[in-house]
């Protein structure tokens, strides 16, 4: 290739990534000596455009080597640009490199408010998921007479529809604020620093995404005090707590909403003159209404209320309501769902109660330029969120697990690098698995089933158990040394398996902690969160060596540096260096050169 430019080179673009409003960014494309295929350029122009508007040609100055351009953009907003080199131009190829094409491609620029900051205390941190039904269960606590409370801890969730084609999904375990309280120690000893739980007010389901009462922690969970008392002893530990916000629909059967009239307040569904009335967008009243993808015990919420914004953000309002409990944040369920302007006065509510509060949006896709329901949104312009969930990074650590092929991980790397913001890409939700997926280790396995009947009583071998708990220390090395934040879903860290939703959500199995998944699980925390937290915080990522199955790159911060290894191949590498240098995994020294066998993953850094 005659022609060079790579984004993520400083070389060529003075700034990777995302870009702060009004910063001065210079481009510079690199020609070698000679044509390729005859064709030669003496003129090359930047031909940049924003999002839904007209391009515009810059003419970029010639030097001797390639040519160069630098500008500043005053707007926030998605940008696109390509080089023009007259019959031919310069456009995103793979890995964002430069590709010369007739038709090229362009590149995405993401700029963003210069004064978006996301919290630092979340950068470098080890992140628990814990679905409360299914965690522990500390004591007995009082439940609704609708609900069904199993003495079967470990059982198998209800499933199957009833006689009306419903899955209530009214069953419960019993765990509750208190058992997670008593197994903080446990937490510690992952060195987790930061524990998401999901929905923890009142609802009529064991999922809880149907809230019943905002105000109101759910009785068989606890109490606020509880809630108070579990975020003080985490603090001790060095934990913060974060919550699930649901803000795009409650529960039929809610305070608001009122649909069996189990609530002692007049529902939208009851009377036209309810006070929460315009919550909801009604067809005909009252049995048809916007619900969340078409599912009626989950009625939309109309956004665009008064009432309701403040409700959720005014300054009495169930944001900061639980910001004053102490939790450290949410995590916006379906953020997709929330419309731009409710998005930045959650923000502008949660940052004016705690500015270092974490705000974390459900996003599956590029959440630089995901756009719903016909509208491209603006997520990361710095206005709205801290981070998501790194739902492309997952299916991108679990494609390179399950094929042993590089391709779609460093493709998707380099995606993530290119369009976020740096703030955005140091608190990037890692995930492998959610209670919205199937266990990250049953997808390991590899059996498809059919229904869920059959998901019901599939279950892994305990040689193909082994066999996919090794392919899951690869991924969970990837997790825990990529750029973001590593996030557990509780139990996967001893094996825990099941197919998608309940199957998903089963009770941790405590008699299973002794394992060496665990113990791999208990080192990759001492690492990230002791040893290097500093390198894993908010390091540099570079590319060091990569082919089709074997992939090195280096986290840097300063002085202090960490080379990961992940070779998922048969093949055997010589990895090169200048000293000692130790592979932190396994406590192994290494004098200039390691050898790397086959089937190998290993965190190197320079001995002492």
């Amino acid at each position: 290739m005659n022609f060079y430019y790579d984004p993520l080179d400083r070389a060529c673009k003075s700034r990777t990534g995302a870009v702060p409003r009004a910063s001065e960014l210079t481009l510079q494309v690199y020609r070698n000596a000679g044509g390729e295929e005859n064709f030669s350029a003496e003129v090359c122009s930047l031909i940049l455009w924003r999002d839904g508007e007209g391009a515009a040609a810059f003419p970029m100055q010639k030097t001797a080597r390639g040519w160069t351009a630098s500008l500043k953009l005053h707007r926030t907003g998605l940008y696109f640009y390509l080089f023009d080199l007259g019959e031919r131009g310069l456009g995103c190829g793979k890995l964002r490199r430069a590709e010369l094409s007739e038709t090229p491609s362009p590149w995405q620029l993401t700029v963003y408010d210069e004064r978006y900051t996301t919290p630092e205390w979340f950068k470098g941190s080890v992140m628990y998921q814990i679905f409360p039904d299914r965690f522990y269960k500390a004591g007995d606590r009082p439940i609704a007479p609708y609900k069904i409370l199993r003495d079967d801890w470990g059982g198998q969730p209800n499933y199957r529809p009833n006689q009306f084609g419903k899955v209530l999904n009214n069953d419960f375990f019993g765990g509750n604020l208190n058992g997670i309280r008593e197994k903080l120690d446990y937490l510690a000893s992952l060195h987790v620093s930061v524990v998401y739980l999901n929905p923890i007010f009142e609802a009529y389901s064991n999922h809880r995404y149907d809230t019943g009462d905002y105000r109101k922690i759910d009785e068989l969970l606890g109490t606020e005090e509880d809630l108070r008392a579990l975020v003080e002893d985490a603090a001790k530990r060095g934990i913060r707590i974060i919550l699930d916000g649901v803000f795009n629909h409650t529960g039929d059967d809610s305070r608001y909403f009122n649909k069996y009239g189990r609530y002692d307040d007049v529902g939208a569904f009851q009377s036209r003159g309810s006070k929460y009335a315009d919550w909801y967008n009604f067809h005909s009243f009252p049995d048809s209404y916007d619900s969340w993808w078409g599912i009626e015990t989950l009625p939309a919420v109309n956004e665009r209320s008064p009432s309701y914004q403040n409700f959720i953000c005014g300054e009495d309002g169930v944001l900061k309501q639980w910001l004053r409990c102490g939790i450290g944040g949410y995590r916006l369920d379906v953020a997709d769902e929330l419309p731009d302007f409710f998005l930045r006065m959650i923000r502008e509510s949660v940052k004016s109660e705690n500015a270092e509060a974490v705000i974390i949006g459900e996003v599956w896709e590029d959440a630089s330029n995901k756009i719903a329901y016909d509208e491209r949104r603006q997520y990361l312009q710095g206005f709205e969120l801290d981070s998501v969930m790194n739902y492309p990074l997952k299916d991108a650590v679990l494609d390179f697990v399950r094929t042993g092929n590089t391709s779609m991980l460093r493709e998707t790397i380099a995606m993530l690098l290119d369009n976020y913001p740096k703030p955005t890409v140091d608190c990037l939700m890692n995930i492998l698995g959610t209670h919205d997926t199937p266990r990250v280790l049953t997808v390991l396995g590899g059996k498809v089933c059919a229904d869920k009947d059959e998901m019901a009583q599939t279950f892994m071998s305990e040689d193909e158990c082994a066999d996919a708990a090794e392919k899951l220390k690869f991924a969970a090395l990837l997790q825990y040394t990529l750029p973001g934040v590593p996030c557990v879903y509780y139990g996967d860290e001893i094996g825990m398996q099941g197919y998608a939703d309940p199957f998903c959500r089963g009770c941790f199995e405590w008699e299973r902690t002794e394992s060496t998944l665990h113990d791999f699980y208990l080192r990759l925390g001492e690492i990230r969160g002791e040893l290097l937290k500093d390198v894993f915080a908010d390091g540099d990522y570079r590319e060091v060596f990569a082919d089709a199955s074997c992939l090195v790159f280096e986290r840097k911060k300063g002085d202090a540096a960490a080379y990961v290894v992940v070779n998922h191949s048969p093949s055997e590498y010589v990895l090169h260096f200048s000293g000692g240098y130790r592979e932190l995994l396994s406590g192994t020294d290494f004098c200039d050169k390691a050898e790397i066998k086959g089937a190998f993953c290993g965190i190197f850094v320079k001995k002492q």
